[in-house]
C-alpha cells in the first residue's frame, strides 16, 4: 500500500519534472508575444487619471483570464480532433500580427510626419477620459489579449506537440496562466512607476539620493513606454516571420542564404504590407458603397 503510494508520488513528480521543462522552453517560444502584449497593454492602461488607472488595469486582466479560459478548451479540441486548422489559425494570428506591425511603421513613416507638418490639426490638450472611452479602451485591449493569447497559447502547444496529452495541457495552461500575471504585474508597475518617483521626491523633500531616483523614475515612463512601442513592433514582426517561416511551405526555402532574423523581417513585412493593401482596398470599396 505504502510502495504505491510512493509510486504515485514518483510519477507525479516526473510529471511535474517534464512539465517544468516544457514550460520552460514554451515560455522562450512565446517571449515574443508576451513583449508585444506588455507593450500593447502598458501603452493601453495609461492616460487615465492615476485613481483609474489600477482599476482599468484589473478589468483588462480579468478580461485576460476570460480569454484564456475560453481559448483553452478550443485550441485542445482543436488540435486533438482538427490539428491541421490549428495551423492554418497560427498563421491567420501570423497575418494579423505583420498588419499590424507594418500598420505601426506606415504611421510611424507618413501619419506622424504629416501631424508634425500640420501642427494645427493636432490637439494640443490630453483628451479627458469618459467612462465610455474608459470601456471602449478596456474593450480594445481584451480584444487585441484575445488574438495575442490565441498566438501564445497554440505556439506554447507547438513546443509539447510531441508529449502526452497530460503534459500538453498542464503545460500550456501553466505558461498562459503565467504570461497573464507576468505581462499585467509588470505592465502595473509600469503605469505606477511615476508614482512610486512621486513619493520618493516627497519623503526627501526634493532632496537628496533618493529625490534623483525619484525624478528621473517620473521622466523615464514616457521614454519607457515608448522604447516598449517599438520593441512590441519589432517583437510582431519577428513573430508573425518565424510563423510564416515554419508553417507555410513556400517561405521554407526562400532566402535561405540570408540570415533566419532577417527571413522573419521580410516576410512579416511582405504579408503585412498585403494585408494592409487588401484591408485599404476593402475600406475604401465598403466605404464606398456605403455612401
Amino acid at each position: 500500500m505504502a510502495s504505491g503510494f510512493f509510486a504515485i508520488l514518483d510519477d507525479i513528480a516526473m510529471l511535474m519534472d517534464d512539465v517544468a521543462v516544457a514550460s520552460k522552453l514554451a515560455t522562450k517560444k512565446t517571449a515574443g508575444i508576451l513583449g508585444d502584449d506588455l507593450a500593447v497593454n502598458a501603452e493601453k492602461a495609461t492616460g487615465f487619471s492615476p485613481s483609474r488607472e489600477l482599476p482599468v488595469l484589473w478589468a483588462i486582466t480579468k478580461g485576460s483570464f476570460v480569454n484564456k479560459i475560453i481559448i483553452l478548451p478550443v485550441i485542445f479540441l482543436l488540435n486533438y480532433f482538427f490539428p491541421e486548422i490549428v495551423k492554418y489559425v497560427l498563421i491567420a494570428g501570423g497575418l494579423y500580427l505583420a498588419y499590424e506591425g507594418v500598420e505601426k511603421i506606415l504611421w510611424y513613416l507618413f501619419h506622424r510626419k504629416k501631424e508634425k507638418e500640420n501642427p494645427e490639426n493636432v490637439i494640443t490638450e490630453q483628451p479627458k477620459i469618459t467612462v465610455t472611452t474608459e470601456k471602449d479602451k478596456i474593450k480594445s485591449a481584451i480584444i487585441t489579449d484575445f488574438i495575442l493569447s490565441v498566438e501564445i497559447i497554440i505556439i506554447a502547444l507547438s513546443t509539447v506537440a510531441d508529449a502526452d496529452l497530460t503534459i500538453q495541457i498542464i503545460t500550456v495552461s501553466v505558461v498562459a496562466i503565467l504570461a497573464t500575471i507576468g505581462v499585467y504585474g509588470l505592465v502595473a508597475l509600469i503605469v505606477r512607476m511615476d508614482d512610486f518617483g512621486q513619493k520618493l521626491v516627497e519623503k526627501s523633500n526634493n532632496k537628496g539620493f533618493f529625490a534623483k531616483i525619484g525624478n528621473a523614475l517620473i521622466q523615464l515612463l514616457p521614454w519607457v513606454i515608448k522604447s516598449l512601442t517599438v520593441i512590441g513592433t519589432i517583437a510582431l514582426l519577428l513573430v508573425s516571420g518565424e510563423i510564416f517561416l515554419h508553417h507555410v511551405d513556400y517561405f521554407h526555402d526562400l532566402l535561405t542564404q540570408l540570415p533566419v532574423i532577417i527571413r522573419q523581417v521580410i516576410f512579416a513585412l511582405a504579408m503585412g504590407t498585403a494585408v494592409f493593401f487588401v484591408i485599404s482596398i476593402g475600406k475604401k470599396i465598403f466605404g464606398k458603397s456605403d455612401k
